[in-house]
């Protein structure tokens, strides 16, 4: 927009031409806004407020006299306050880069006038305490012109050749030396207990290796041995195998041969023998029942003779009779009586006699029928 002006971030826009709020400021400061310039009747100029940075190199003398160059660096900028704005662009506004030669000349002077107040112990080993009071004593000034210090760094300190901090140093570079050497001792000697540590492992390994591959190789060889015996050894068990085989399948056919001779030979001749046996038993009690029968048969034909013959034994009696002088009383009855009595006689005899054939051994020891008492003649 025409006559609308807006400062960068790191700058201020410092515009001249009117009276402002600070007494006697010659221009109106603004920062992180824009703000309308009337053209012809104002005028606008720019400040940075970025870090800027100055370098000191001096040579001062310290309270023994010893003369010192120092190196310094400082980081400084324009204050963030209006007042310090406007101070800056008073001095600084036409040539800004008048501020880091300023800035240099004044840290220049109080770092002069610091280490004349130390010796060269203290502004060695307590550079920090140099750079506080180096920005102590330039704090006021600083101000004055509208800048403050961010930093202060004390970069070197030499005695350009004197020898002084070398010689102070000297001790601590001795005692560094020796701790160094110390060290290097402690770092060879750990080196070479852990290059001993190292063979130790080594051997100990080689030594295990060594072990492992015997007790390896002893294993292939066993191992070796026992399948070189395997051949030999399963050979004389599958022989083993097949003689205990054959000697079961003996024992099975003499087993089967026995049974086959118990089934053909020895079972035959038992029942042969038995056969025979009841044959004999069969045919000696066909034997004894036909000596029974036949001496039963002899017995019915004796007494069918003695029954046949019983009137011819009556009538003899009774020829007998009629010889006699035999007188008969009572007649019919009489006679009746005589010839009962004869008949009776006659019976007694058969009876007897058949007695006397059954007393008599019928058969021998064989069963053939005997001859003599107990067999009537035909």
């Amino acid at each position: 927009m025409l006559g609308y002006r807006v400062p960068a971030p790191d700058e201020a826009m410092l515009i001249s031409g009117g009276r402002y709020g600070l007494k006697e400021a010659p221009f109106r400061v603004v920062t992180g806004h824009g703000a309308f310039v009337t053209p012809m009747f104002r005028k606008v100029r720019y400040l940075t407020l970025s870090m800027q940075e100055a370098e000191v190199a001096e040579t001062c003398v310290t309270k023994q006299g010893i003369s010192l160059n120092v190196r310094a660096v400082i980081a400084f900028k324009v204050g963030n306050n209006e007042e310090a704005i406007v101070n800056a662009g008073q001095r600084f506004l036409s040539d800004q880069d008048q501020m880091s030669v300023l800035t240099g000349r004044i840290f220049a002077g109080h770092l002069r006038s610091i280490i004349g107040s130390m010796t060269v112990e203290e502004i060695v080993t307590e550079r920090q305490k140099l750079a506080g009071e180096v920005l102590d004593g330039s704090k006021t000034e600083m101000a004055t012109i509208g800048l403050t210090v961010d930093s202060l760094q004390i970069q070197s300190i030499d005695d350009m050749g004197a020898g002084y901090i070398a010689a102070m140093a000297a001790p601590n570079n001795a005692a560094i030396q020796r701790q160094a050497k110390i060290a290097q001792a402690q770092a060879d000697q750990a080196a070479a207990e852990a290059v001993q540590a190292s063979a130790r492992k080594q051997a100990e390994f080689a030594r295990q290796t060594s072990v492992v591959q015997a007790q390896y190789k002893a294993e292939i060889d066993k191992a070796q041995a026992e399948a070189a015996q395997a051949g030999p050894l399963a050979q004389a068990e599958a022989q083993r195998a097949v003689i205990t085989a054959q000697a079961e399948l003996a024992q099975h056919q003499a087993e089967l041969r026995q049974q086959q001779l118990v089934s053909e030979v020895i079972r035959p001749a038992e029942a042969e023998a038995e056969k025979v046996k009841i044959l004999a038993i069969a045919d000696a009690e066909r034997t004894r029942i036909a000596a029974e029968a036949a001496a039963s048969n002899n017995r019915v034909a004796l007494d069918q003779l003695l029954i046949a013959q019983l009137p011819q034994i009556v009538k003899e009696a009774a020829g007998g009779l009629a010889g006699a002088n035999v007188s008969i009383l009572n007649g019919a009855d009489g006679l009746g009586e005589i010839a009962a009595g004869l008949v009776s006689q006659g019976l007694t005899i058969l009876e007897n006699v058949r007695r006397g054939v059954n007393a008599a051994p019928a058969n021998d020891e064989n069963g053939t029928p005997q001859k003599g008492n107990g067999q009537l003649p035909a």
